[in-house]
């Protein structure tokens, strides 16, 4: 089997150098030359809860060769325009695509190609990209999951594949209700990761500052609002109950919702959003793809999504260089925290 990671940046660089221990024909796949050198000349270096380096094979992406039977796709939404139609030379009518990226992924790769050969892999662990050849994990082994699916429902065989390859590295689950998983993650990453990114923060510092995560108590519920008119259902995550934990009323089930969301994140402290590593290296980052995609989809169905789209003009601003990331921002959310106990 001949596998292509697409995007072998923080999270794709870990997975590569899984997968090449565990044996896997894999190419890691990336268009930053010195991180592609990087990984030839030296192996891939994986630090944080573990540190080891692994012999990988890199290229960039004109450097592509043939047809793979799977690719998973690992890159910025951002790059989708230029992504996409690489991949698309590089698949036949038996290749399966494996998308791992943040937000709704599957929406722009079945418009491209169907959704036969998708496969969506929503990731539950963190990663930090420390330079070229380097990157490191930052959630601790027990909390290390995949949860896949078909964008149309059934187990099929493309999804035992890619459990099968994807269990080299952590524990894989699979599951029937992909887009409820899918919209699980976006909670997590529109309410820690938006704040991670607007503070500056690691995901331990949202849960130490109890206006942050009065603020991701508020987005979580913006987002279940908006999957409610859109008929998605909620998984559970890591037996966590995110209807529980994004529940507003008055100040007890407040205080008991805020304890779930600081228990949900526990054992992902060290880590910071991807979003913030990007703005940090001078990239744009997934904003709109993550946040955005909660705006948009509340737009649609009727629902307001006040303090998520606080967080975006926040966050692009960060971006376009008005604002740094800084603790300092929390001045744009205080008119959000003066009436959190309202439903």
């Amino acid at each position: 089997m001949r596998i292509a990671i697409m995007g072998a940046g923080s999270t794709g660089t870990i997975l590569g150098a899984y997968l090449s221990k565990a044996g896997y024909d894999v190419v890691l796949v990336d268009p930053y030359k010195d991180h592609v050198d990087a990984l030839n000349r030296d192996g891939a270096h994986i630090v944080g809860t573990v540190d080891f380096v692994q012999p990988v094979k890199a290229c960039l992406p004109e450097e592509m060769e043939g047809i793979y039977d799977l690719v998973i796709y690992m890159a910025k939404q951002t790059f989708n325009d230029v992504a996409i139609p690489q991949i698309l030379k590089h698949i036949d009518e038996n290749s399966t695509v494996c998308t791992s990226q943040n937000g709704i992924p599957e929406y722009p790769l079945v418009e491209a190609m169907g959704s036969e050969r998708i496969v969506g892999a929503p990731l539950g662990w963190g990663a930090t990209f420390k330079g070229p050849g380097c990157s490191a994990l930052t959630t601790e082994d027990h909390a290390n999951v995949f949860t896949i699916g078909s964008v149309d429902g059934p187990i099929n065989d493309r999804v035992k594949m890619v459990q099968e390859v994807l269990s080299a590295f952590c524990h894989t689950d699979v599951t029937e209700n992909l887009m409820g998983v899918r919209w699980t993650k976006l909670i997590m990453n529109a309410t820690y990761s938006a704040l991670s990114t607007c503070f500056g923060y690691t995901f331990g510092e949202v849960s130490d500052d109890d206006k942050a995560v009065k603020l991701a108590l508020r987005i979580g519920k913006e987002v279940i609002d908006v999957c409610a008119e859109l008929e998605i259902t909620l998984d559970e995550y890591e037996g966590f109950d995110f209807y529980k934990a994004h529940k507003r009323g008055n100040a007890k089930t407040n205080s008991e919702s805020i304890q779930v969301i600081r228990d949900i994140w526990k054992g992902h402290e060290p880590g910071e959003a991807s979003m913030l590593q990007d703005l940090k290296r001078g990239n744009s980052c997934e904003v709109h793809q993550i946040c955005g995609v909660v705006a948009t989809e509340g737009d649609k169905v009727g629902i307001p999504t006040p303090v998520t789209d606080r967080c975006i003009e926040v966050i692009v601003k960060i971006q376009d260089g008005e604002l740094t990331y800084s603790p300092e921002n929390m001045k744009y959310f205080e008119e959000f925290l003066e009436n959190v106990h309202t439903v």
